[in-house]
């Protein structure tokens, strides 16, 4: 397989496959992945000659990752932000860099990666690059199979965060892996000071209007929501809260399942949103269209 001929998928369904091989024939663990050792250990399975030689912790100010080459090109560097307080935003990014060297090291002499929340400065090649990436780490750290398994019919928050563990992953990583596939009308948002940060749909969700263009918008937090309750910290399984608390456009009728998380940590929190999966919260205007 050459890197032509690499996709995110491709590559990530690859090593996952040598790691539950080598995990079963000598008893290890599974999870989470040791994505250092995976990474000085890649060009070997592909027989590429430029390897990744070197994954280490670095003060790289305004960033959280990157993939350097020598002068020759011929050897790589993974750096990662010393600086990260989660372990599981440090396995991210490692894999995040790794994606970039598996993936798109013949487009780009080197890549320096910043948070999702400045990806909005970015071209929409570079967007794509960078979410290509996220993709491949999502898919190594979560493989489709074993995460859908761990998921059952149960969603909340408790479950999640399960997850998060077995994976060595944030929260917030893990409920993504969900929303890339489920069928669930669900929104994920984060806020921070009674707004929100950014915020992400499922498909469904996304058709049916429910989701938050937080890209140079200042959304604040609505007032009668979960999220904005100073006296709840935790609520991992969620209570319902009426549709047109979060959707102004809901039925009066709708209810949603609102879960929250705030981590003094990070100074922000974790909402998510479950919609019934008949909801509706399109403007009329765009329900009348065609």
């Amino acid at each position: 397989m050459t890197l032509t001929t690499l996709t995110a998928p491709k590559a990530a369904n690859r090593l996952n496959q040598i790691l539950e091989t080598v995990s079963l024939a000598h008893d290890l663990t599974r999870f989470p992945v040791n994505v250092e050792r995976l990474a000085l250990d890649t060009a070997s399975v592909f027989g590429w000659k430029d390897a990744v030689t070197e994954v280490q912790s670095a003060d790289i100010k305004g960033l959280e990752g990157c993939l350097l080459p020598n002068e020759t090109k011929s050897q790589w560097l993974i750096l990662y932000n010393g600086n990260m307080k989660s372990q599981g935003r440090v396995r991210f990014t490692q894999a995040h860099e790794l994606g970039h060297y598996l993936l798109h090291r013949q487009q780009k002499d080197s890549f320096e990666c910043a948070n999702a929340a400045d990806m909005y400065n970015l071209s929409q090649e570079e967007k794509d690059i960078e979410a290509d990436a996220d993709r491949f780490a999502s898919y190594l750290l979560m493989p489709f199979d074993d995460y859908r398994r761990q998921i059952d019919n149960t969603v909340n928050l408790e479950v999640f965060g399960i997850c998060a563990n077995r994976y060595g992953v944030s929260l917030t990583a893990a409920i993504l892996r969900w929303l890339e596939y489920t069928q669930d009308k669900a929104v994920l948002v984060i806020s921070r000071g009674g707004f929100m940060r950014w915020a992400w749909s499922s498909a469904s969700a996304f058709k049916a209007g429910a989701f938050f263009r937080t890209k140079n918008n200042v959304i604040p937090i609505p007032l009668n929501s979960l999220a904005a309750d100073d006296s709840i910290k935790i609520e991992r399984n969620g209570i319902n809260v009426a549709g047109k608390v979060w959707f102004q456009h809901a039925e009066p009728v709708m209810s949603l399942r609102e879960m929250k998380i705030e981590s003094d940590q990070f100074d922000s929190i974790i909402t998510l949103l479950i919609l019934p999966s008949v909801a509706d919260v399109w403007p009329l205007r765009f329900n009348n269209l065609g």
